[in-house]
């Protein structure tokens, strides 16, 4: 999958943060277990939780070793000390090997509980002074239908009247109680028996409870504790890590766009480079959270559970795969129902982008014209489109929650009845189930998780596609390997160079320029007139190399434009568009915008020139006045005279100005052609024009129809010998006028 890909960067937050995921696991499937103890050992056994006692009474001792094998009575003997009052001590040897202890009494412990308890309904209160010669009548007695005296047994054992042999006959009834009992209950009657021994020793049994219960609490909460802080450090780097991919695919896509050229950016739409910058990436952002987040606990949870389940009983795991079954049913018929709208959704998010950009762009054209209803009516249709896929995909998601509810309820239901047959029988505890519920709820709610998550990356993934898609288109105006130094941009003007150009914007459409050669002199004035759609623009563009041509040659200081660096190449030239744009910021950052640490002296000579001093000097703040963006707050006039004064303060070889005077009024057209001629010097000048009057003094005016050079030279040779010209011309201004070769 696509958005993967993106967390290669970052693998060392990867690993940490599926560290972490696992101490957070295993703390989380920790607190079920700590329950189940706390319900079976602190509350049902009392806080007793091993069939090993920590003291033994003497009688309890000797009657236990009494019925455990040889074997089994080295190990126990072995494991407890005589102390001073008579009674029995678990040693430091019985303590670092509880557990094999713990198996080893488990059994002959709980026969002896057993048997005590069954016997002692059968003695007398004289029974203590009794002698072996009695016991072994008793012992006699029991060999027959009749139950026997367990204590007299014993005392039997001890003046070896009866060998353990005989002694493992004569236990029969107690054997044949036992017998086909689960192990886990034989523990419990051995903990049941543990209890018993504990009151007979005088110990305070609520105590011992308590110190158990407040044992587990303390360490439920130091799980719950580890479980928060490192949930909080998961959030946290993951947060953090999809924050840097999301920063990282900005900055390409927009250092990919900066480096498109016209042809790219108008192949995708603003629009949609926007939605792409924004909003897909905003989409990556967050499934990527949700995916450190919750998708790489998920299945750390499921399997870890998946374990506690078979270590708690096995036997009912088959709910659980039942459960996940029916899980991945829902899923799979949501993925299938909303997948396709998924799929649409971004570009329904790209025309409502779209049709907002255009209202807002041309509001004053609509406005004009009295289209509101039009357009509030287009804006509608894109929006609703949206509106319906959006909600498809919502209520598609909210069919999801109740569904997954409903399998969890019918699993705990499900499980209680299962479980409540195995608590009947003995086969587990209460605790167990409760333990075993918990862990089925965990093991399903990360099956939904990823569940849930698995209908947001499709989404995702989408997003990612679109994103990757600008990543991987190829520039088709690139630097070459082998880059031309260009002179610095300070030098004298350049000498341009168009050679047999012939520009189309697409392969196989009509030629906008054919066969176009002229040159433009440093230190000379070259200008470009022609009708609509001559192809004039479309020469400054070439020039800049926002396009390259077709075939022939742009050629500056008789090089090549394709073999400098564009940013070498564009160092040279100081360009303003035919729609002049201005940025956000103050009068000084825009027309120093080429050079932020230009001097003021310098920002307002080029305010001087292009003839913007006099509105800006009327501000009270002057260079530091405030302009919006696009410069909105100032007029069309004063908008195009401080972009021509931006290219001005550049100090650029060569001036390309792209109809750039249309919006000045004719006196303020001649002062500003004054002001280039006096201040130039030897720059190179390209003006594209629709007025006449402003390429009178040309020293070559270049003439285009329909994207071919119909004429070349001054106003007079024109004028005598170009027809195209001539009607131009004679459009605009009087014989008499241009017969003065300019108008102020």
């Amino acid at each position: 999958m696509r958005i993967i890909r993106y967390l290669k960067g970052h693998i060392g937050a990867l690993v940490l943060i599926i560290a972490l995921l696992v101490v957070q696991a295993f703390a989380d499937l920790s607190l079920p277990r700590y329950t189940s103890d706390l319900v079976d050992v602190g509350i049902q056994q009392g806080g007793i939780d091993r069939p090993s006692p920590s003291e033994f009474t003497a009688d309890t001792f000797e009657a236990v070793c009494m019925l455990a094998s040889p074997d089994e009575e080295d190990v126990i003997r072995s494991s407890y000390d005589e102390v001073s009052d008579g009674s029995y001590a678990i040693n430091e040897k019985g303590l670092d090997n509880r557990d094999e202890l713990d198996e080893t009494l488990a059994k002959p412990f709980a026969e002896v509980h057993f048997a005590r308890s069954e016997s002692a309904q059968q003695r007398d209160g004289s029974a203590e002074g009794e002698d072996a010669s009695v016991g072994e009548q008793r012992v006699s007695d029991a060999q027959g239908e009749g139950p026997y005296d367990f204590d007299a047994l014993l005392d039997a054992y001890r003046a070896n009247a009866v060998s353990k042999e005989e002694v493992s006959a004569l236990v029969a009834q107690a054997e044949s109680a036992l017998a086909g009992i689960d192990d886990s209950i034989i523990e419990q009657q051995a903990i049941a028996a543990a209890m018993a021994e504990y009151e007979k020793l005088g110990y305070d049994m609520g105590s011992l409870q308590m110190s158990y219960l407040f044992s587990i609490g303390a360490k439920m909460l130091g799980v719950a504790a580890v479980m928060m802080l490192a949930s909080i450090a998961v959030g946290f780097l993951a947060s953090r890590t999809a924050a840097k991919v999301a920063r990282g695919l900005r900055e390409r896509l927009f250092s990919r766009v900066l480096a498109f050229s016209d042809a790219e950016v108008q192949a995708f739409s603003a629009a949609s480079l926007i939605t792409r910058g924004t909003n897909d990436i905003q989409q990556i952002q967050m499934v990527l959270v949700v995916l450190l987040r919750m998708v790489l606990y998920a299945p750390i949870l499921a399997v870890g559970g998946m374990f506690m389940v078979s270590s708690t009983n096995f036997s009912m795991s088959w709910i659980i795969a039942l459960a996940v079954a029916a899980i991945f049913v829902v899923i799979f018929i949501l993925m299938a129902v909303a997948m396709p709208k998924f799929k649409i959704m971004q570009k329904l998010i790209d025309r409502v982008n779209l049709v907002s950009r255009e209202m807002l762009n041309g509001i004053s054209v609509i406005r004009a014209f009295g289209r509101q209803s039009f357009e509030e009516d287009r804006f509608d249709e894109a929006n609703v489109a949206l509106m319906k896929t959006q909600l498809f995909t919502n209520r598609a998601m909210t069919f999801m929650m109740p569904t997954m509810m409903l399998v969890m309820n019918a699993v705990s239901v499900l499980i209680m009845w299962v479980g409540g047959s195995y608590i009947d029988s003995g086969a587990i505890q209460t605790g167990d189930m409760i333990a075993f519920i918990t862990y089925s709820m965990v093991i399903i709610m990360s099956f939904l998780m990823m569940g849930m998550v698995s209908v947001m990356l499709p989404r995702a993934d989408v997003a990612a596609q679109r994103v990757n898609e600008v990543l991987e288109t190829p520039v088709s105006i690139g630097d070459p390997d082998d880059a031309v130094a260009a002179k610095p941009a300070e030098s004298e003007g350049a000498r341009i160079e168009f050679r047999d150009v012939t520009f189309a914007y697409d392969k196989g459409s009509e030629p906008v320029l054919k066969n176009v050669s002229f040159v433009a002199e440093p230190g000379k004035t070259t200008a470009i007139i022609g009708s609509t759609g001559s192809g004039k623009s479309t020469v400054i563009k070439l020039i800049e190399r926002f396009y390259d041509v077709t075939s022939g040659a742009v050629l500056l200081d008789g090089v090549d434009v394709r073999r400098f660096a564009q940013r070498d190449l564009r160092a040279q030239l100081g360009y303003v568009p035919q729609k002049a744009f201005l940025f956000s910021g103050t009068v000084r950052s825009n027309v120093a915008y080429a050079d932020e640490s230009m001097d003021a002296e310098q920002v307002a000579l080029a305010c001087d020139i292009a003839q913007a001093s006099e509105f800006v000097e009327s501000r009270p703040e002057g260079l530091e006045a405030e302009v919006s963006q696009g410069g909105s707050n100032v007029s069309g006039g004063q908008r195009q005279r401080l972009s021509i004064a931006r290219a001005l303060a550049c100090d650029a070889r060569v001036l390309l100005f792209d109809d750039s005077f249309s919006a000045l009024d004719y006196k303020t057209d001649a002062r500003l052609r004054e002001g280039l001629a006096k201040h130039l010097g030897s720059k190179t000048v390209i003006i594209v024009a629709q007025r006449i009057a402003t390429v009178l003094s040309a020293d070559r005016i270049v003439v285009l129809e329909n994207g071919c050079m119909v004429g070349c030279g001054t106003h007079e040779e024109l004028m005598a010998s170009c027809e195209t010209y001539q009607e131009i011309a004679l459009s605009q201004l009087s014989e008499e006028e241009l017969k003065g070769g300019d108008s102020r």
